[in-house]
Formats: structure tokens, sequence, C-alpha cells
């Protein structure tokens, strides 16, 4: 069947780009989509555009024609939103006048609820409509297993598995005292209402057209100023400034649940809204949800489709977001590159699976430091803890349980390191299949559904790491060969003594089948604690690999090689592949022991540096926190992205570092928010041996337990290379320490396998 009249004459030679009869020779015609990539439609729908159409051509979908008022005239082309496509391929076609084929595009639909490449979705799901919206999910299955559905009067009339809702806007205004409220009804403009200053310098009343419904499974948000009165039809773009930003949330989740929507900081920014941006959310990137970022990008991707199809393509997308918000930017950056144009990561990490590594040795070194060693009054000095752990270790944050830890009989010391202040708890949320739940669980259907869920991160990327023998994912957690205190051994902080006893008794992690439930202070009380003390548990020991008798070393935990190199192809780890301008903005907060801990964001540069052989569009800049945080520098970020932003569209010919502005090179700021120091030197010293630059010496850079044992610092090494302790006692590997016999045996029965060669990559990459 012949297609739809797409244009007339005139329009098809403006087209062209000329006059020229075409007559002569085929015209070139070009089909692309806006909205997605072609092979990642969701929801039935694209955003297309067609350039170069002669006179009389036609526009087919799947052999049938498409109405040409879904078309209209731009800048470059037609454009327009199809949809009605099939799930599975659907192939568009623009044909002449004869019906002869011009140009075909195959464009790949997927299901709104998905799921696109991220692999089967994960069940039992929570669904949070109702606490979210207060509106219920649709009834989507005909079984037994789900969230329950209820109509207006309190009856059950079905359950959910996917959580789905239909589309729906509302209209919000911002008041004079910092809240949304929705618009009156009757139309009237609100007393209270506040207003904005666009980057045009207009002045208009704040109020925001607001679409929510789900995407993915996942809640989705997309915001932008609107006139009042306006019908939710039309789709207005006069408040926009063209440009996007998504917003990423961070946080560490485990999956199974839909999740919960931050409206004022977030999904609704009003310092970003309120210039003229769009803005896009998802709970499916927010990680205090889950840390699957395959899901994740196949989420975000999927809601910037939808933007997309319904106002157009922006100006340029920016992302936003601090730490789990900030990996985000920089793994989508990496894999998928379109999805956002900039990025402003703050409190960054590179991703989240590395910081596996070295975060799951905190609990066996405290262990070590609390209990195995407990006479020993090195670990008594808070501050000496450090050598060890590697992260920083201070008085001025007490540690919470010192008094219980002394009570009953444990070594303490009456300050805290990084890893009791930030990161505890958080090694059995990782590992532990039995730690862990969501919101409104006990709502899910039948009872005790939610029973049958293996609380992990490893459980969570199922899809990516793949499952054992046993029932259980594999994992990626290995300390086969690591040196645990070598860097401190070389210092002379420890002994050498001291040294072989830490390797020889810290051991590693069970594998998950052996876990069991966490103790005090997880789970339980004091009074559990009380009428039994080993319930006391704050390190996870009963789920440690630990030795059963003082002569015989504890075991290691080996990791999965397939599991590992699984993360690497699924783009679970960030290797420094990322092309767009970058200001990685931190504020230093390392002497309240904050997990956002200083050096990542150089961990982050020595990876681009590996890949590209230079980060030059990553800019780093600190703020001083001490005592207390001072003025938020997104704003200035925002900025300097814009002129960034600027100079590339300018002239796409350049490259990303040759278009930076003046004002995106490296600096630190003082708590005041004044400049302290800018310019591509001041961070000499931490990657380099420069002398240290201005901001080096303004801000101290702690290091890791892997970094301590000898690892590169960029962190990335899953399972290192191992060399027989031989060569390690020839190559320089301990300095100036000439073990004895006895020390030599004891070395070999600690590593049988050997010990790490960081001179060799990750044994898991591929």
């Amino acid at each position: 069947m012949a297609g739809a009249l797409l244009v007339g004459a005139a329009l098809a030679l403006s087209a062209c780009g000329g006059g020229s009869s075409s007559r002569d020779r085929a015209p070139e015609v070009f089909l692309s989509v806006l909205s997605s990539d072609p092979q990642w439609v969701s929801g039935g729908d694209a955003r297309i555009r067609i350039e170069g159409a002669p006179e009389g051509a036609t526009l087919a979908l799947n052999g049938e024609p498409v109405t040409a008022d879904s078309l209209s005239e731009k800048e470059n082309g037609l454009e327009g939103v199809i949809s009605g496509l099939a799930l599975g391929d659907n192939e568009l076609t623009v044909s002449d006048s004869e019906g002869g084929v011009l140009s075909t595009l195959t464009l790949t639909n997927h299901p709104q609820e998905g799921p696109m490449f991220s692999g089967p979705h994960q069940y039992p799901f929570v669904c949070t409509t109702v606490s979210e919206f207060g509106k219920q999910p649709l009834v989507d299955t005909d079984g037994d297993e789900g969230f329950p559905v209820y109509d207006e009067g309190g009856q059950q009339i079905g359950l959910s598995r996917d959580c789905g809702l239909e589309p729906f806007v509302e209209y919000v205004y911002r008041g004079t005292d910092g809240s949304y409220k929705p618009m009156p009804e009757d139309g009237s403009r609100p007393a209270d209402i506040a207003t904005t200053t666009l980057l045009d310098g207009r002045e208009v009343d704040f109020v925001v057209r607001w679409e929510r419904g789900t995407i993915n499974r996942f809640l989705y948000s997309i915001a932008m100023l609107a006139e009042a009165g306006e019908e939710a039809d039309s789709l207005d773009t006069g408040l926009w400034n063209g440009r996007l930003m998504y917003r990423f949330q961070g946080g560490v989740g485990i999956g199974h649940t839909q999740g919960r929507m931050d409206v004022d900081r977030r999904a609704l920014q009003p310092d970003v809204l309120g210039k003229g941006y769009a803005i896009i959310y998802s709970t499916g990137n927010r990680m205090s949800e889950h840390y699957n970022v395959q899901v994740g990008g196949e989420t975000a991707l999927m809601v910037k489709e939808r933007f997309v199809e319904l106002y157009g393509q922006p100006l340029y997308t920016v992302g936003l977001g601090a730490s789990g918000g900030a990996i985000q930017q920089y793994m989508y950056g990496q894999n998928h590159p379109g999805l956002i144009d900039a990025a402003i990561p703050v409190q960054s990490y590179p991703d989240m699976v590395t910081q596996t590594i070295h975060i799951g040795d905190c609990e066996l070194l405290e262990y070590f430091m609390d209990a195995t060693d407990r006479t020993n009054d090195k670990w008594h000095t808070t501050k000496n803890r450090t050598w060890l752990v590697g992260l920083n270790a201070t008085d001025a944050v007490p540690d919470p349980l010192a008094g219980a830890k002394a009570q009953l009989e444990y070594g303490t010391a009456p300050g805290s390191t990084e890893c009791v202040e930030s990161w505890r708890g958080l090694t059995p949320l990782t590992m532990n299949p039995h730690y862990g739940q969501a919101r409104n669980q006990e709502q899910m259907q039948p009872p005790g559904i939610m029973d049958s869920v293996n609380w992990s991160h490893y459980d969570d990327l199922r899809n990516v790491y793949g499952m054992d023998g046993e029932g259980y994912p594999r994992r990626l957690f290995d300390n086969v060969g690591v040196q645990y205190g070598l860097q401190s051994l070389l210092d002379g902080h420890i002994s050498d003594e001291e040294f072989l006893k830490l390797n020889a008794t810290v051991g590693g992690w069970k594998p998950q089948k052996d876990m069991v439930q966490e103790g005090f202070p997880f789970i339980g009380t004091q009074d559990d604690v009380l009428a039994d003390p080993s319930t006391f548990d704050p390190w996870s020991s009963r789920n440690m690999t630990l030795s059963e008798d003082p002569s015989t070393p504890a075991p290691r935990t080996e990791g999965n090689l397939e599991a590992i190199r699984a993360a690497y192809d699924a783009g679970i780890v960030f290797h420094g592949e990322i092309d767009i301008p970058v200001i990685d903005w931190r504020p230093y907060l390392e002497e309240e022991l904050d997990m956002h801990n200083a050096h990542q964001s150089f961990a982050v540069r020595q990876r681009m540096i590996d890949f590209a052989g230079n980060a030059d569009n990553q800019v780093i800049w600190f703020s001083d926190a001490r005592p207390e945080e001072g003025p938020d520098q997104v704003a200035l970020a925002l900025e300097v992205v814009d002129e960034w932003m600027a100079n590339l569209l300018a002239d796409p010919q350049a490259s990303v570092a040759q278009s930076r502005p003046e004002r995106a090179r490296d600096a630190c700021f003082a708590t005041d928010g004044s400049l302290i120091a800018r310019g591509d030197d001041v961070w000499n010293g931490v990657l380099d041996e420069q002398a240290d630059g201005a901001c080096t010496e303004t801000f101290p850079l702690y290091s890791t337990s892997r970094i301590v044992a000898g690892a590169p610092y960029q962190g990335d090494v899953f399972k290192c290379a191992l060399k027989p302790v031989s060569t390690a006692l020839q190559d320089g590997t301990y300095g100036d320490w000439a073990p004895s016999a006895e020390q030599i045996a004891e070395l070999n029965a600690i590593f049988p396998q050997g010990v790490c060669d960081y001179s060799q990559p990750d044994q898991g990459r591929p």
C-alpha cells in the first residue's frame, strides 16, 4: 500500500538544499530517529526526521501509510512523532511518487515496561504508585503473585506485577514559602505564587507542567515551566530555554522496589527549573532503590525518549547528581553516548562495583584490630587505624560502639575510621542474602512471597554476573594474594610480626550459601546482647572465613572470573571512556569521615588517562567544608557548562578540550565560596611526582586498604595477578625487610598461590 503524501514541491526542494531537477538522479533522502537509537525504541512511538524528501514522496510504516499531519516542517527537514509500532522490528519507508523506495529504516520497538537490553525483570517487585502518587497500579496478571490493586470502594480487584501507570499531567506552582502546590482549578492566579527569572531575563510566574507515570516499571517525572491556564496537551515551550537536565540520585539499594521520588530537591529542583531548564527524573535512576546501572541506563534512555517525543530535541542535555548520581553520569557517558552531552558529577566515584573491592576489606580489618589483635595498643589510637584501612580516621568522630566494645572486652579506639562512620552496614547489604527489605513489602501477595528474595547486590545483578551451581549469583569480591598493610610495613608503622599476623588471620567472606543473618546492631537489641554477648557483631564476623586454630591461616575469598569479566562486558565498570564536558565538584568532607572520600575524583581521572591518554575534558573542583559546607557550586558549574556547550555547538569540529572556556579549569574554593586557586597545575602531586599544587596542599587526600596493599590508585583491580613469594622476596616488594627462613615459610603458608603482582592488570579484565 502506498504511503501518505509527505510534502509539496517547494518544501521538498528546500529540504534538498537547492532547485536542481530530481529527474536527473534519485534524491538523497535520510531517515533518522531523534528520540532514541533505532534499535532501542520503546512504547510504540518515535520522533523521526526526514531530510531531502522530494515532491510527491510518501511515508509508510510496515507498508501502511503514515498520516502527513503527524509531521511538520523544521529547519533540517520534516519532523514528527509516528505511533503504532508493533513490538519487534518495524520498517519505515520513504518512497517517491512512482513507488520507488528512497530510504528505509528499521525501528525495533520494546514494551513501555521494558526491558530492552537489561535481561529478565526482577520479581517480586513492590509497587509504590499509591504511596508516591496516590494512584493504583494497573492490574496486569491473572496469577496469584503481585501487589494488590483496589477500586475506589477499597475492594481488591487484582494484582500488579509490573506496577504500570498511565501518564498523567498536573500543574503546580511554587509558593512564596518555597513549597509546590496544585494550581487552582478555577484558573485564578494564587496570591502566594512565586516568580522566577529565566536565563533570558524574563520574569515569569513559577508555574510547572508536571507529567508523571511509569517507564521501565519505575516512576518518572518530566517538568517544565508553563503558562498558567495552559491545556495539558498543548505542550507550549515558550518558557523553556531549550536545555534539558537529567537529574540523577544516589544511595545504595538492592532492588525489588519501584522506589520513591524526591520532588523538591531533584524532580522539581527550583533553582534549575526556575531558569527555564526542563528536568527529567526517574526512581530507576535513584541508586538507593537499586544499583544496577544496566537497568538504570536503560531507564534513562527510555525517559529521555519520552521527553524528546513530547518536546523535540533539546539544545543539549546536562546531567546532575551526587554520589550514585555522579556514578551514573560517568557510567552512562561511557555506555550510552548521546544520553547526556555534559556532566556535573558531585561527590563522585568512578563506579559502585569497584568500591566493593576495598570496602569489602573494611570489616575484615576492623575485626582484626578490635578482636583478633585486641591487645595491641597501636589500634587503641584512632589515627593508627589508617595504616590498615587507608581511609581517614579521627577522634573528632566518636565510635558509637566504643563503650560496648570495651564492656565486652574487645579492643577499641575512641574515634572512628571512615569504615565505621560511613560504610558500616553496607558490607552485609552488598553480600549477605539474608539482610535486606523493601518498603511496603508486607503488602505483597501471597504472604511470605518476599521471603524468597536473595537480598544482595550480586543477586540484584544476577542478569549480569550469572549464577553459580548452587543457586546463588556469582560474586566479584576477591582478596587472594592481597598483602594487607604492606605499605605500612615498608613505612615502619607496623612490624614484620604484625604484618604476618594480620595477613594470617584476616580471612575473607563466606560463600552466600553459608551466610547467616546479621547480629547487633543490625538485627536485635541491646537486651539481646546482654542476654547473649555473641549477638554483638558490628563487623559481620559470623560471615567471615576466620581460622579455626592459630596455626592455620584463615582462608581468603576467591572472586569468580566469569562474573568479573561480565561486569566489564556489561558496562558495570567505568574504564575511563567518556568524551563530554565534565565538571566534577566535591565538597571536602574528609574530616567528617564522609563516605565520599576525596581521592575518588582522581581515581576517575586516572582511569580516563589510562583509556585516552589524557583527561582534558574533566575539570575537578573542591570546595572547603571545614568547619561546615559553604555555598553550593552547582549554579556556577551550570554557567560554565553552558559556556562550554555554546562553544561546542558553535564549532562542532573542535574537540571538547579545545572548547573549554577559561573558567573550565581545575580549581578549589574556600568555605565562603571564594576562589583559592585555578589552573592546570593546582592538583599537581596527586597523580604525578611534581611539587604539590595550591589545591593539593590545601586538601589532604587519603587512600584505601588496597592502595596500602600495593594496588594502583585508580582502584580497578578485582582479582590481582599472582607471583610466587620467592619472586616477591627478590623484586623489592618487601623493601629492606629480609624475612627469616621461618618467616618465609609463614609467608608461603599464608599465600600458597602467591602474592599480588600489581604490575599486571586485573585478571578478570577482558
